[in-house]
């Protein structure tokens, strides 16, 4: 647990921001909820409180209750309340890069000089958000793995201005909340999650466009394979883990084997082309679009399983 006297701001309260509002909540900040449309707060705080008993029941709540958790947020009509006294302001607006230069800039001149700002953007580089401002040295991107209360990879990426010192206290104010933060040494399009996951996309479509798998396929090669290892390691721990002789065995075995098959890796496949339709008829044929937020309900609560069984499994086997 974090100082309760540690103030979060949180501007934009949507999808991104309700979920970012109960990970700081939990952890016993005070969570201040902004949203250009005031009625967006509420129904964030009553999203909350939907929740909060199967966060609860999965031991997700870092050992506060739903009451306390709930008792932490607070709704605000005008964003100088909202960041009044907050350490950190996390920015949840568009991923619009006016709407979110005009935000930083408006932040920017509100905030207290020492409040560190983050946007969540998933793509949009800092230096694109930030630059210009007087207090640029504060801002960075803190992009949360949605839902952040479920899932505690959070990427902290640095403009090249943002200083040393924002991003320490930025990585320990994370990690305090029990998150774990990937702090990039600098910026780069995509940052380290779009661009894993964009390259394992793109393998899925041209695997697919190409005939030589279906779509349920590709989809159980990872669930039922791949993601058993990589949801408590990563792909370097991997291999070090598959060759007698560790990470440099594995190099030396099996390189030329990836370096062949890179060749045929290279010719893009438009996933709005041809291949649309195969996969979209796939995944109605599994799932009619009427089912899709009944869908995410279920993932969200495997993912709480998830979480509570790895968490059981650090303490007991280790990690």
């Amino acid at each position: 647990m974090i100082p309760s006297e540690t103030t979060v701001a949180i501007v934009g309260s949507g999808l991104i921001g309700r979920a970012w509002a109960i990970t700081f909540a939990r952890a016993g900040c005070k969570v201040r909820l902004f949203d250009p449309d005031p009625a967006v707060p509420e129904q964030a705080v009553a999203f909350v409180g939907s929740v909060a008993d199967d966060l609860a029941a999965n031991d997700l709540l870092h050992g506060s209750t739903p009451a306390e958790t709930l008792s932490r947020l607070s709704c605000h009509a005008a964003i100088e309340d909202a960041l009044d006294g907050a350490a950190w302001v996390q920015e949840c607006g568009p991923e619009v890069i006016a709407v979110k230069r005009e935000t930083f800039a408006r932040l920017d001149a509100i905030a207290a000089p020492e409040t560190i700002l983050a946007s969540s953007s998933s793509a949009l580089l800092p230096s694109a958000i930030s630059e210009g401002l007087t207090g640029r040295s504060r801002c960075l991107v803190a992009h949360p793995i949605n839902p952040p209360y479920l899932v505690p990879a959070v990427e902290l990426v640095p403009a090249p201005w943002t200083a040393a010192e924002v991003m320490a206290r930025g990585e320990a104010l994370l990690r305090a909340i029990g998150q774990t933060p990937l702090v990039m040494a600098r910026e780069i399009d995509g940052f380290i999650m779009n661009r894993l996951q964009g390259a394992l996309l793109e393998e899925a479509f041209r695997l697919v466009a190409g005939g030589y798998a279906s779509p349920e396929d590709v989809d159980a090669g990872i669930a039922e394979g791949l993601a058993l290892r990589w949801s408590f390691m990563g792909p370097f721990e991997t291999i070090d883990l598959n060759a007698p002789g560790g990470v440099a065995d594995y190099v030396s075995r099996y390189q030329g084997l990836y370096s062949g098959l890179f060749e045929g890796m290279k010719q893009r496949v438009d996933w709005a082309g041809p291949v649309l339709e195969t996969v979209l008829k796939s995944r109605r044929d599994r799932l009619p679009e009427e089912r899709l937020a009944e869908r995410q309900l279920w993932r969200d609560r495997r993912l709480m399983a998830l979480s509570a069984h790895k968490k059981r499994a650090d303490e007991d086997v280790g990690r």
